[in-house]
């Protein structure tokens, strides 16, 4: 595994990170608890030591089975990456969008980081996640009903508290970066990334490797769709929210499944999966500190670590951007 610094912060993360968005349940049509528990304790024998979760994710599922897994791990060895600001259980700050969780229920989903909602959500996700300390500590989303400031100032008092170690972003543009930044150091921003997702290259990326911010990739496979394995006609389980989005639809699909098979050759030349083609292509990206991924169960989870061992020459990154260049999406 590689192992990278992010930003100026002294945390340091696996270029490969397990993201565990998937096996909290939620929008991605229910989860395993044993295969979810198994898929984080495999990416750590394979030198993962970095994993990302949220309350939301499940509604507190996802920090809950991390916990579990990291149970009698030494807790220093291993990076717990969570987030704060969404929340499902109190009516303030803005609607982001109506949901269910994993019993079918319905409910909604608030942006909200108010100054004493910041503290009561790490105090929750200590408990869940089983430990005292949070690694990295994320807003998941900018809440426009509270000043970037109060919010910032409450993860202030967590870090002077020892109960966060550093402080991060998701899903900021540059000046709320700027905002927050004047109030805490800022280690990362964590921003969806793929090789059909790369609207971050314009601004972000250049402001972050410019001032030093570490980025987290976000969905680098496109929730799947860039692991070649998803084509026409696709069932998703129910709750799945992938049908809904631009890439899934049946001429985008059809045209990335189409560039998947010009780029298929390269990583057979190397005795890979096209997934772990397109992690390593992912975290070698200029300004692109960790790809995170996500992994419904331990061949998964195996399959993604590895994904570290490919050299990728200039000439073969070259004939894949080639290609990817050229691709244009509906």
């Amino acid at each position: 595994m590689e192992y990278r610094q992010l930003g100026e912060s002294e945390l340091k993360v696996s270029a490969i990170t397990f993201g565990a968005w998937a096996i909290g349940g939620w929008m991605w049509g229910g989860t395993e608890r044993k295969d979810a528990v198994e898929a984080i304790r495999a990416s750590i024998a394979e030198g993962v030591t970095s994993i990302d979760t949220a309350p939301v994710y499940g509604m507190g599922l996802s920090e809950e089975l991390t916990g579990e897994a990291l149970k009698g791990l030494d807790r220093s060895k291993v990076q717990i990456l969570t987030k704060f600001g969404m929340r499902w259980d109190l009516e303030k700050g803005n609607l982001a969008f109506k949901s269910k969780d994993n019993d079918g229920k319905d409910i909604n989903i608030h942006k909200y980081a108010g100054k004493e909602s910041v503290i009561l959500e790490c105090e929750n996700s200590l408990k869940r996640l089983g430990t005292d300390y949070i690694d990295l500590y994320q807003i998941h989303w900018n809440d426009e009903t509270t000043p970037i400031e109060e919010t910032f100032e409450a993860v202030l008092r967590l870090k002077e508290q020892g109960k966060i170690r550093e402080a991060g972003v998701c899903n900021y543009n540059v000046e709320q970066m700027k905002r927050a930044d004047k109030v805490i150091k800022l280690a990362s921003n964590q921003v969806p990334f793929s090789m059909v997702e790369r609207g971050i290259e314009n601004e972000l990326v250049p402001y972050c490797i410019e001032n030093n911010k570490g980025i987290l990739a976000y969905s680098p496979l496109q929730r799947g769709i860039l692991s070649g394995k998803i084509k026409p006609g696709h069932h998703f389980g129910e709750g799945d929210h992938r049908p809904a989005t631009k890439f899934y639809q049946p001429e985008n699909l059809n045209r990335i499944n189409a560039f998947l098979d010009e780029i298929r050759p390269v990583a057979e030349s190397k005795s890979v999966t096209l997934a772990q083609l397109v992690i390593r292509w992912t975290i070698d990206r200029d300004g692109i500190t960790v790809a995170l991924v996500g992994a419904r169960n331990a061949e998964q989870a195996i399959q993604n670590a590895r994904a570290i061992n490919i050299k990728l020459g200039a000439e073969e990154t070259r004939y894949i951007n080639d290609r990817l260049y050229k691709l244009e999406l509906v």
